[in-house]
């Protein structure tokens, strides 16, 4: 029995060996608003829809723990092509996880991410396929790191740290494009520290350990404590958040604190709304000093 299967219990009933290899619920939509729209390109945006479906869900096994239907994780792609030449395309994807809360129908954002220098070669009806060790599919490899990424998030909700195996996966794959043509793999992208090398290497270090402590404590010892005592659940979450103070002072406005507050923040307001003056003025003055560029938002709970 796995730990994710600890935390999400539900009565049993037989699901199918396929149901059970299929690890996440994903919907992906591929649009191209400054595109022009002729049934040529509708038709292969629909083909590349759907060959990203199928590798999210079928193409690989991410993982080697066993998922019932019930504990899929929610995950969405929104891929939007800003330019094609013949097969050649370039564009941004968004990427979002959900986690479910326990003994609830409520789902929190795990992730909210937009990866902004996506290009890649895409014939259409072809597959999506990745050959791990190897870089031969620019979109394949960044679909992979990108799964690999969000098993890490939601493997460190459920345990601390559980989602190492995972974030290792996605380093193992930025290692290999190091040497690829296509931009967003390196460290002096562009993009400054804001592309997918800075992401799984900030992950990855020590200095980032105690985000990955917010990030277990804010879900099992919080949000997945609220149908026990509201209460402990708000001064858990509170905690959890206040730990965040370590990283802030030595690495402010990082790419993965961003990526936190992008998936928590609205989240984070709603839950302390209700709460006492002093407990949203505290709430307040913590969140402003962690994410100031939110801070017109966080102004709710002055």
């Amino acid at each position: 029995m796995y730990l994710r299967n600890l935390i999400l219990v539900i009565p049993f009933f037989f699901i199918s060996e396929t149901t059970l290899s299929q690890v996440f619920n994903c919907e992906v939509q591929v649009i191209a608003p400054t595109l022009q729209n002729n049934p040529a390109n509708e038709e292969i945006f629909t083909s590349l829809r759907n060959a990203m479906v199928e590798y999210i869900n079928f193409g690989y096994s991410w993982t080697n723990d066993k998922f019932e239907q019930h504990e899929q994780i929610d995950v969405s792609f929104l891929l939007t092509i800003n330019s094609k030449s013949g097969n050649d395309f370039n564009g941004q994807l968004q990427i979002t996880s959900q986690r479910p809360i326990f003994n609830s129908d409520y789902k929190s954002l795990l992730m909210n991410y937009i990866d902004k220098n996506v290009s890649f070669k895409y014939i259409r009806n072809s597959p999506i396929q990745y050959f791990e060790g190897q870089h031969v599919d620019n979109l394949a490899d960044i679909l992979a790191y990108y799964i690999y990424i969000i098993l890490g998030h939601d493997y460190d909700s459920f345990s601390y740290e559980g989602g190492t195996p995972y974030f290792t996966k996605a380093d193992q794959i930025l290692s290999i494009c190091q040497s690829a043509s296509e931009s967003g793999w390196k460290a002096p992208d562009g993009d400054g520290s804001n592309n997918r090398f800075w992401l799984i290497q900030n992950a990855l270090q020590p200095q980032f350990s105690a985000l990955r402590k917010t990030l277990y404590n804010y879900h099992i010892n919080g949000l997945d404590q609220c149908y026990i005592n509201r209460d402990t659940c708000l001064s858990n979450i509170s905690s959890s958040i206040d730990d965040l103070l370590e990283i802030h002072r030595s690495r402010p406005s990082s790419l993965n604190m961003q990526l936190f507050f992008n998936a928590k923040s609205e989240e984070i307001i709603k839950i302390f709304l209700p709460s006492t003056i002093a407990t949203k003025n505290k709430m307040y003055n913590l969140l402003s000093q962690l994410d100031p560029s939110r801070i017109k938002a966080y102004n709710k709970l002055k």
